[in-house]
């Protein structure tokens, strides 16, 4: 049976028939993935206000892709104090954020009570603001430093206010890209466990893949079939991120950029691949906000939110250090024939326009 056939029939694809997609037009995969995007979503294209906290750049992980970093060619060391972690929330508070998205380096001088404290703190100033908080990564760097199992950690996470988990950390799961890219960081089966952990609290997460770097198809469609495995097991995750490579201030010298339609193809493919997990978000703070907007079109749901501010990606080229005003979000989700819904950060909806 040719892939088109298992397409029409809607089947589930495996690895051997998911790689075949590459070889299809953009156009061809567009008809697949909006028509189960329309059959999911309708014309509803989902956003959330929230802010992106990024307390500190000093990292005991040395991470090629990484232009965030202090330890690397970053030389402008920071770790914010509670109390300016507070502040901005509270300033934010006042644009009506739904949510504080706080990912940052893997601190070694901080204490893990450092971390732990900020998020309890949030929580009592500002109870009705969803913390998002520490990646897999994080939580992996966190247990080996402090000689605690991920279940400790992730206990501490929940008693301390976190509502869920970004997807952050999962770059590519194939063990020797991870080698190349971000050797000594927490491995893909680590990563795919603490999702698991966090699953079966009952809490919810996202889960993410960098690409565009010296990776190549094979290794995405791996990582999108791993990630469909564990969803089986937990039904945990709410939202796949495709997250598009920035070339900037790195050690990876990855000096040709993804095409357009590369970018667009890997959405496509992941809307068709990941039939259970709900939502596929177009993060705009990497693929710019007019491609995350086309990708609508290619099986894309949500573009994410606000930020606000936001270090880690505009580090690397990206262009998200200020964010988008909420009212600009909803006139260009307007303009490109969708219709824009709020969200809160597990994907309960707020208000349509």
């Amino acid at each position: 049976m040719s892939i088109i056939e298992k397409l029409e029939r809607n089947e589930r694809l495996e690895y051997e028939d998911a790689i075949k997609l590459y070889d299809l037009d953009l156009f061809t995969l567009a008809t697949y993935a909006n028509k189960i995007r329309i059959n999911r979503h309708g014309k509803k294209t989902y956003f959330n206000i929230n802010r992106h906290i990024n307390p500190t750049n000093i990292c005991k992980d040395v991470c090629q892709f990484c232009a965030y970093s202090a330890s690397r060619k970053n030389p402008h060391q920071y770790t914010m104090t509670h109390e300016e972690i507070l502040d901005i929330v509270k300033n934010s508070s006042k644009n009506n954020i739904k949510e504080v998205h706080i990912v940052s380096a893997h601190n070694p001088h901080t204490g893990l009570q450092w971390y732990m404290d900020v998020f309890k703190k949030i929580k009592e100033n500002f109870p009705n603001i969803h913390v998002k908080a520490l990646t897999a990564a994080e939580i992996h760097f966190l247990s080996t430093e402090y000689k605690l199992s991920y279940e400790q950690i992730i206990n501490m996470m929940i008693e301390h206010g976190i509502d869920s988990m970004p997807g952050g950390g999962a770059e590519i799961f194939d063990e020797q890209v991870r080698k190349r890219i971000c050797g000594g960081k927490v491995t893909s089966e680590q990563w795919l466990n603490i999702h698991k952990l966090w699953h079966q609290k009952g809490r919810k997460s996202n889960a993410t893949m960098l690409f565009g770097h010296v990776e190549d198809r094979n290794h995405r469609i791996d990582h999108m079939l791993r990630l469909r495995k564990l969803q089986d097991e937990t039904g945990g995750f709410n939202a796949f991120i495709p997250l598009v490579y920035q070339t900037e201030n790195n050690y990876l010298k990855v000096k040709e950029t993804l095409t357009g339609q590369e970018i667009l193809k890997t959405y496509a493919i992941a809307r068709i691949l990941l039939d259970n997990i709900p939502n596929i978000k177009a993060y705009w703070a990497t693929s710019t906000v007019k491609l995350a907007l086309i990708a609508q079109e290619f099986g894309a749901n949500d573009v994410d939110g606000t930020i606000e501010k936001e270090a880690i990606q505009s580090a690397a080229g990206a262009s998200s250090a200020n964010g988008i005003a909420q009212m600009e979000f909803v006139d260009l989700i307007k303009n490109s024939g969708f219709i824009p819904v709020e969200r809160d950060s597990i994907y309960n909806e707020l208000k349509t326009w």
